[in-house]
């Protein structure tokens, strides 16, 4: 087994004090720093602090360590091996750098994911971080990170599917307007942070094609009345998910027909829809972390960060 070592730094014109209360709102629905939601957001079972567990994406970890406005350490949660930690460090009156390190032993496949498609993630993501750090202390950011087309592709192949669930009990316009449906299905994806909890800001899932018919709280009713089906799709939005529900009922024997072909081809269009507004249209055109952020005293840009791989 290997060890990889990986280490950000970067140089803030911004007080320690005021660079390590943004850490210490890592994982809070205000999150001023972690990049989402372009990336999976940083989660745990507990406000941040020793014992909270959870991590981002499929990356697993606890917290071990916690010094307030100073440091944090996660341990990996076994079978992986080692820890990620922040670290800020006063460097005179009004700035502050900041240390990213990551330690982990690799086995296996590690030894050949790890330069192929994990270490360009978390590269990015830590950089991107970092410039989130920059938005909030200074209000903008001189050398943002750009993907290379590598990364777009892997951000693209690891962003989460819809799952398959039961029409939500909410979806009330849905309910109503399609009385003894043949066919049911909803398919749902988490909301992160930055996207838009009005429905109507969803385009691309079927809005472009068929017509609203209905809006009532989070939820969009949409006619997809086809070849003498009748057929409406609902888009639900919530804090926690948006869910695409279709209701389908066939009258005549040629819509029972009709029905009978596209049914099977039905399920798949639903999911990649769904999961490309979610992706494209939504997450990647998003905001920042760091231009969320509610509050950001204004100073100079901070120099250029340092990455050291091993």
């Amino acid at each position: 087994m290997g060890v990889v070592r990986n280490e950000h730094e970067r140089l803030f014109e911004a007080p320690a004090e005021v660079v390590g209360a943004l850490i210490d709102r890592l994982s809070a629905e205000d999150d001023p720093i972690f990049p989402a939601p372009q990336w999976a957001p940083m989660t745990f079972d507990r406000p941040l602090g020793v014992g909270a567990t959870g991590g981002h994406g499929p990356v697993r970890y606890a917290v071990t360590e916690y010094g307030p406005g100073r440091r944090v350490r996660f341990a990996f949660t076994p079978p992986d091996e080692g820890f990620h930690e922040l670290t800020v460090e006063p460097r005179g009156e009004g700035r502050c750098l900041v240390r990213h390190v990551l330690e982990t032993r690799q086995r296996g496949l590690d030894r050949l994911l790890w330069p192929t498609a994990v270490r360009p993630v978390h590269d990015s993501m830590m950089e991107e971080l970092f410039d989130n750090i920059e938005r909030a202390v200074t209000g903008g950011c001189a050398r943002p990170v750009r993907w290379s087309p590598r990364l777009r592709l892997l951000n693209r192949l690891w962003w989460p599917r819809p799952r398959t669930v039961e029409v939500p009990p909410e979806a009330r316009l849905l309910r109503a307007a399609v009385a003894g449906p043949c066919y049911q299905d909803a398919y749902r994806m988490d909301m992160r942070a930055g996207l838009p909890r009005d429905p109507g800001a969803w385009p691309g899932v079927l809005r472009d094609a068929f017509p609203v018919v209905a809006r009532e709280g989070g939820e969009l009713l949409m006619d997809v009345n086809t070849a003498g089906l009748t057929a409406r799709a609902s888009i639900l939005v919530d804090e926690r998910h948006v869910t695409l529900s279709t209701a389908v009922r066939a009258d005549t024997t040629y819509a029972r027909l009709y029905w009978g072909a596209v049914r099977l081809a039905h399920p798949f269009m639903a999911r990649l829809m769904l999961r490309r507004v979610h992706h494209r249209g939504l997450s990647l055109a998003a905001p920042s972390a760091g231009e969320r952020a509610a509050a950001a005293p204004r100073s100079s840009a901070s120099a250029p960060s340092h990455l050291v791989s091993g």
